[in-house]
């Protein structure tokens, strides 16, 4: 299935929003979630205002922990609890955000899902993938990740 173009809107807003946090944060810092069921699916969600297929995650606002920031995230954009411990994979510096940008990715097997993520503005769809059956637009970003928890491949620094 084809993906529709990011809304113009959402883009314009999603730039304004990156060029005023170099502005007026000194650092960036966002969480992603792996999250892998026992049928060796992993969960991804496709955005209305970017293209492509990524792991489920978001900002770490003030006064919040990395596990606070994945726990609500992963309620937002999937109604998915976590049910045990989330492994952390790593931090990585994301330069096409910011140089400043920095992701921690979470490895999350205990888990609990109320029902399907219903689509809205922000979500267009999210949904589980087989591992070996990845939609062809998923990121490069999520791909390496994928294949650094679970394929050997070396870990890197950079998203």
């Amino acid at each position: 299935m084809s993906e529709p173009p990011p809304r113009r809107g959402f883009r314009l807003a999603q730039s304004l929003f990156l060029l005023s946090a170099r502005f007026t944060r000194g650092m960036t810092l966002g969480v992603r979630g792996m999250v892998l069921d026992d049928a060796d699916r992993i969960f991804l969600v496709r955005h209305s205002y970017v293209r492509g297929w990524h792991m489920p995650g978001g900002g770490v606002e003030p006064g919040e922990t990395l596990e606070q920031a994945l726990a609500k995230e992963l309620r937002e954009e999937g109604n998915i609890r976590i049910t045990g411990e989330a492994g952390l994979l790593g931090v990585y510096l994301n330069r096409r955000a910011s140089m400043r940008d920095h992701v921690a990715v979470y490895i999350v097997r205990a888990f609990e899902q109320s029902g399907p993520r219903a689509p809205d503005r922000e979500i267009a769809e999210a949904r589980f993938f087989p591992l070996a059956d990845l939609p062809a637009e998923t990121t490069d970003g999520t791909r390496r990740r994928i294949a650094e928890a679970l394929h050997g491949q070396p870990p890197m620094t950079e998203w």
